[in-house]
């Protein structure tokens, strides 16, 4: 155990001498009431620590005592459903002892060791393991099957494994080692954050991570194993996007990291996601969610670490087999929080004072992601998708954060605020937004969905652009210089705008849409578009086309029923193509 002195207090940064014989990312107890902190930085004998909690009343000369081990979690049963603190700590189990209000120095077990677990052993006495096998499962909840692995760097024979019930923390069995020595096998293992898990092997993205937000599933999707960031000025529906992506994406296991943001913010999480249903089991989504809440008002520090606690926590159940989507809200504030210990540590500035290791830390973060082999004999396949919304001031892309993440992931979805004041939601502006996962789902798309899949999203995309030339050219010389099939243009893009694009995330049925239904959807605006197109050609007025009654049942197609969209698209398919034959036979009576 190695002990110093404070030397020196800066807010949340502690100069402590004394401490030659600690290590770099070492946990320490800091004052008399024990605070958590962690050395980042080491001069000789002085030891750079950040503290994780409030540091008033902390003077010089006061005590600080290495643990002599990193920052780690504690990965086993009981981490479901759960919501911990940027250190992991439970921050129910703490609420129930200690009141609403937090108090300093609390070291609460992050797993409750009074719960009982029904374990069920896969493996016998006198069998070979090796790093990542799995030794057998517990069923955590109606939804999740927990199983318990063999840690990374460890392998031996099993003398033995038993069945029954079990604490996290008691021995279900023993191992023997290769040096000869033995282990007890529990159900719980620790692994340090600042350190990604090991695997096998990483894999290419080839399969969506199908969220049920239009926008995203069909002009700008993401892979499972894939990274995407969300920037956006306030206002601009960042936090309502990362909750629809919670609630609705396929994956199996969701962390969501509040780091940084309003406490509201976490509070609408947790009285939401318990009264939602999961579309994929029926049960309540919390029962396949872990939260971490590092709100605003919390302090600093312990930002940097949630980011590292929530990634690893999802990398732990990655190697189990499972796809795992990791939501941070907001890698800005976590940028803040680097860039005010760097600025106490007193280390150069970079841009806009961030420091010079920004992009490297980032970079850190999202390379974690990944759909890998995972360790065991197996061959077991997990995914780990890590989407992070940016908060940039005044909605500037240019700055540092929002530059840095756009040269790492590989999906940009960019809210606009002019389209969030027209109340256009989500503001996912269709211009700038882009996806580098396109190319590579185009085979998944069309096995799985729709061989025209591709062609109706590309022609979607065209459509978009060529509206925004035509708007142009309509500030300048009004919309009467338009010709009749230029004017249908934007009468279709009005159509995917307004009739595909905008989902309000507040009723039941436009907060969810399936693929098929998107796909559905798409066919009846293009054959709006090429029937319309017939129509000017044998001589119908835009006038007419343009207040065809079939457009309000386009319009109101996105509101009809998953269960009931296939009999309903077919009669609104039959009323486009009928209106428009009327049409058609009028301009040529009239001819």
């Amino acid at each position: 155990m190695v002990e110093g002195k404070i030397r020196k207090v800066s807010g949340p940064l502690v100069i402590a001498e004394g401490m030659r014989e600690a290590n770099l990312f070492d946990v320490v107890h800091v004052g008399e009431s024990r605070l958590i902190g962690e050395i980042i930085e080491m001069h000789g004998d002085r030891a750079s620590i950040q503290v994780y909690e409030e540091t008033a009343g902390l003077g010089r000369g006061d005590r600080v005592v290495s643990t002599g081990s990193p920052l780690s979690v504690e990965l086993g049963p009981g981490l479901l459903t759960n919501i911990f603190d940027g250190i992991q700590r439970p921050l129910e189990t703490m609420r129930v002892k200690y009141g609403s209000n937090l108090i300093r120095g609390i070291d609460e077990k992050a797993l409750d060791r009074s719960k009982i677990w029904h374990f069920v052993p896969a493996k016998k006495a006198g069998e070979k393991v090796g790093a990542g096998d799995i030794y057998g499962t517990v069923q955590e909840n109606e939804v999740i099957l927990h199983k318990i692995l063999v840690p990374p760097k460890t392998s031996g024979t099993i003398l033995d494994l038993n069945e029954g019930d079990y604490a996290v923390d008691a021995a279900i069995g023993h191992l023997k080692l290769a040096d000869g020595t033995e282990q007890e096998i529990t159900l719980m293992q620790k692994w340090p954050v600042r350190v990604s898990r090991p695997y096998r092997e990483k894999l290419p993205p080839v399969d969506p991570m199908i969220t049920g937000q239009r926008p995203i599933d069909a002009l700008f999707p993401i892979a499972k194993g894939g990274t995407a960031c969300v920037p956006g000025p306030f206002g601009s529906g960042k936090t309502v996007v990362q909750h629809q992506l919670a609630k609705w994406s396929d994956v199996d296991l969701v962390v969501y990291i509040g780091c940084g943001e309003r406490g509201n913010e976490m509070t609408d999480v947790l009285r939401e996601f318990p009264e939602l249903t999961d579309p994929r089991t029926g049960k309540s989504l919390m029962e396949r969610t872990v939260l971490i809440a590092n709100t605003s008002d919390m302090p600093v520090a312990a930002r940097e670490a949630s980011i590292y606690t929530g990634i690893t926590i999802a990398e732990y159940f990655r190697d189990m087999g499972y796809s795992v989507a990791v939501i941070a809200d907001s890698t800005s504030r976590w940028a803040e929080a680097l860039r005010e210990m760097s600025g106490r540590l007193e280390e150069m500035p970079g841009e806009e004072g961030y420091p010079a290791y920004l992009t490297s830390r980032l970079a850190q973060f999202y390379e974690r992601a990944g759909k890998v082999v995972c360790l065991g004999e197996d061959g077991r396949i997990g995914a780990l998708s890590a989407i992070g919304a940016v908060s940039p001031q005044g909605g500037d892309i240019s700055e540092p954060v929002t530059q840095a993440t756009l040269r790492i992931v590989k999906v940009f979805w960019g809210l606009d605020s002019s389209l969030a004041y027209r109340r256009h939601f989500p503001a996912i502006n269709w211009l700038t937004s882009y996806s580098l996962y396109r190319e590579r789902l185009e085979e998944w798309f069309s096995e799985h969905v729709a061989k025209d899949w591709t062609a109706l999203v590309d022609r979607c995309l065209r459509v978009l652009q060529e509206e925004a030339d035509l708007q142009e050219i309509v500030k300048l010389v009004g919309m009467d210089a338009l010709s009749a099939e230029d004017r249908l243009k934007l009468d279709v893009a009005q159509s995917i705008r307004e009739d595909f694009l905008q989902q309000n995330a507040f009723v039941d049925v436009d907060s969810y849409t399936s693929l098929e239904k998107q796909h559905a959807m798409l066919r009846l605006i293009f054959l709006f578009a090429d029937e319309g197109k017939r129509a000017i050609e044998a001589g119908a007025d835009i006038e007419d086309i343009a207040t065809l009654p079939v457009h309000e049942s386009i319009g109101r197609a996105k509101s009809v029923p998953e269960s009931t969209f296939k009999t309903e698209f077919a009669a609104i398919e039959a009323q486009i193509t009928s209106e428009m034959d009327r049409l058609i036979k009028s301009a040529r009576e009239e001819s």
